[in-house]
């Protein structure tokens, strides 16, 4: 009798407890549209019950306990909304519930590098968006220059062009530094004279936002952009003020020193950055050489904003900059140079570009842009024996006009870029001095045709003095196949005017390199295609996110300008009969589970040159590369994080191959309201060039050096502190 009483106990309460167990139904939907919205998450708090809304916007979770449940919803772009129910429910039904749009977070991926209005989600042209946290992330790592920022993107590479003085730069798809336009705010401030020295020069602290397209795109800014665009976005005046100092210091004898400032008023906002980089020379390897040079630089940025009317806006900036870099044999910096110890390498460089925009906007769809900048660059490069000097002035002017409806968007206009540079005559050897003028006129279109379909098409035509006209089309279009997965297909023409600044002649510090021959010499002209494919969701009741991201790229470039021997032991860059190809792809994953962030990415380049029939491999560029990224960010609290780097080994300029290496990196940021404090730990392993290959051959008197394919300056620590008043 008592067993049976123990087995009726237990069944009562074994269907008690299954009558406890509750589902919930809800239609998740915009607050303003009242469209239904897919892959909302929606997590009972202090449990591990959640789920997702499907393609009908519906959200099931099944065996919630009784009781009163606060349940949590979230989306991208949306303000997070938190519900209390109490179980059972009164009524079996759906229940609806409306999200708000977040209009900070969707301010911050408003893409300007397309000239439009829309976010990034709605853009065609596929484009890579770097957000003010992760700046303010890398700018813990490398506070005084945007190279690391820049090497640890898939498909990117900062190439060393200097063994001594550091020089650098930016290679996307394995194509040459000047084939990549690099913008400030918009204004091309680093090209020619300045491209050599200008990812060391650009600290990271006073930016916004970094936003990258890679592929042919001279259809939005002109020529030179044939292997993609860098667009570093300044950071603007806010109500709120912002006030902040930066700290910091290496064990590569290096310091850096900055501050920014930025408010808005009623009438009128400003932002001022000033910063200072100062480093010794370094050299951890005992060759003799520095790894990094000493140098010292000040930088310093105001810029004032205008708010003229409720519709007109104007901002008025300048960016100035000086830097005097010594590099070479470490005794002679040291001021003990005598026969042996004598070879050096200074550059002396200072940059002041003014920038003038000014926006009306005539009603919500007709908006009037100006913009104008100056740029001035002075640049002085001294080695034994031999000294070269020049001054760039160059200035950037454009009017745009949008207009601006539900389903379309318009931008026309037109521009005009001037580019002269002024050699300092040092000896009998022909001046290089050049005048470029460049006179264009544009227009695009953002078209979204259908729900799944956005297209965007451009035209631009650039009259370039001495080499003729230039035409540019540009088509990308936006597949939404499903809410999950899509997809991206862009291509477009490209151009690149000639000049003597590029990688060879700057490794040659432009010494006996000739003049361009505009009889000559011509247009290197282009045309690429990218084509990806990006899947996100979730799982897990939404505790875990997952995308990935899967590029396919080719450039096509014709009648590159390569540096060849000439007669008399001189150089002289020519077209080459032939082209180059850039083919490959890149893959992006990013896992997050909570707190946690996984971030993976490989790049496959295959990079050939073909001359008179003959095919080669270009050099100094890695057919494999991994990247690894491991983040733990609580917000507000910690930002701890682990790198790995694999580089495949690469050809080389000797005909020798390079050998492969894995850069590790390892960070950890402590933050409070007002104070953060941090430490980074780069290159642990102490993986350098010299460690496993040479650097040099010849005389420490007179080197003459490899390519640079792996880091230097080996295993570096840095430590800060981050101010905010």
């Amino acid at each position: 009798m008592s067993i049976r009483l123990v087995m009726l106990a237990i069944f009562v309460l074994s269907v008690q407890s299954v009558v406890a167990q509750n589902i919930f139904k809800a239609v998740v939907k915009d607050g303003d549209t009242k469209e239904v919205l897919v892959g909302v998450n929606a997590i009972v708090e202090k449990t591990t019950y959640g789920a997702s809304s499907d393609a009908n916007g519906t959200i099931i979770i099944k065996d919630i306990p009784d009781g009163v449940q606060r349940i949590k919803f979230s989306y991208l772009g949306y303000e997070t909304e938190t519900k209390s129910f109490t179980f059972p429910l009164a009524s079996a039904t759906s229940v609806e519930i409306f999200l708000e749009q977040d209009e900070e977070a969707l301010e911050e991926v408003i893409i300007s590098s397309t000239r439009g209005t829309r976010t990034i989600q709605n853009i065609p042209t596929r484009v890579e968006f770097i957000s003010r946290e992760e700046l303010d992330e890398k700018g813990s790592m490398k506070p005084g220059d945007i190279r690391m920022l820049l090497n640890e993107s898939t498909g990117i590479i900062t190439q060393q062009t200097s063994a001594t003085s550091g020089n650098a730069a930016i290679r996307i798809q394995g194509l040459d530094g000047r084939y990549t336009q690099i913008l400030k705010d918009g204004f091309p401030v680093f090209a020619g004279a300045a491209s050599g020295l200008g990812l060391l020069q650009t600290p990271p602290l006073d930016l916004k936002q970094v936003e990258i397209i890679k592929g042919s795109t001279s259809t939005l800014y002109g020529g030179g952009a044939i292997a993609g665009l860098v667009n570093l976005i300044s950071k603007t005046p806010e109500e709120k003020r912002e006030l902040s100092l930066h700290l910091n210091g290496t064990s590569g004898k290096g310091l850096d020193v900055s501050g920014f400032y930025g408010q808005k008023f009623e009438k009128v906002g400003t932002t001022i950055f000033a910063a200072y980089n100062r480093n010794w020379a370094y050299d951890p390897s005992n060759t003799g050489f520095t790894a990094i040079p000493q140098f010292d630089r000040y930088v310093f940025n105001p810029k004032l904003f205008l708010y003229l009317t409720e519709n007109t806006e104007m901002s008025i900036g300048l960016n100035t900059m000086f830097e005097n870099r010594l590099g070479g044999d470490i005794e002679y910096i040291k001021g003990k140079g005598d026969d042996v110890h004598s070879y050096f390498e200074e550059n002396k460089t200072q940059r002041h570009s003014t920038q003038l925009t000014l926006e009306h906007r005539f009603n919500e769809k007709h908006r009037l842009d100006f913009k104008n900048s100056v740029t001035y660059f002075k640049r002085e490069i001294g080695v034994p024996n031999y000294t070269f000097e020049g001054t760039q002035l160059s200035s950037f002017s454009e009017l745009s006009y949008t207009y601006t409806e539900q389903k379309t968007e318009w931008v026309a206009g037109l521009n005009l870029w001037t580019d002269k540079f002024d050699e300092k005559k040092q000896s009998d050897f022909q001046l290089r001095d050049y005048n470029q003028t460049i006179a264009g006129v544009f227009v695009q279109n953002n078209w979204n045709l259908t729900n799944w379909l956005n297209l965007e098409t451009g035209l631009r035509t650039d009259y370039v003095a001495d080499y003729r006209v230039a035409v540019l089309p540009r088509i990308s279009a936006h597949f939404k196949i499903t809410d999950k997965f899509s997809s991206r297909l862009g291509g477009g023409f490209g151009y690149k005017a000639p000049t003597v600044f590029t990688e060879d002649s700057e490794k040659r510090q432009y010494r006996d390199v000739l003049p361009i021959d505009k009889d000559k010499n011509k247009l290197e002209r282009s045309y690429g295609l990218n084509w990806d494919f990006n899947y996100v969701t979730s799982f897990g009741g939404g505790n875990v996110t997952f995308s990935v991201n899967q590029l396919f790229f080719y450039t096509y470039l014709d009648s590159p300008l390569l540096l060849q021997p000439a007669t008399g032991g001189m150089y002289q860059l020519n077209n080459i009969k032939g082209h180059t190809d850039s083919k490959g792809g890149e893959t992006n994953v990013k896992i997050g589970y909570k707190d946690f962030h996984l971030y993976l990415g490989y790049t496959y380049t295959d990079i050939e040159t073909k001359e008179n029939a003959i095919k080669y491999e270009n050099i100094l560029t890695p057919k494999h590369r991994l990247n690894s990224i491991l983040m733990y960010e609580v917000e507000d609290q910690w930002k701890i994080g682990l790198e790995a780097y694999y580089f495949s080994p690469q050809k080389l300029g000797d005909g020798l191959k390079g050998k492969s290496y894995v850069v590790c990196g390892f960070m950890i940021e402590k933050i409070w309201e007002k104070l953060s404090l941090y430490a980074n730990f780069e290159n642990f392993t102490d993986r350098r060039q010299t460690r496993f290959d040479t650097i040099y051959t010849g005389s420490i008197s007179n080197p003459d050096f490899r390519d640079i394919y792996a880091p230097l300056d080996g295993f570096v620590m840095n430590a800060g502190i981050k101010l905010r008043f």
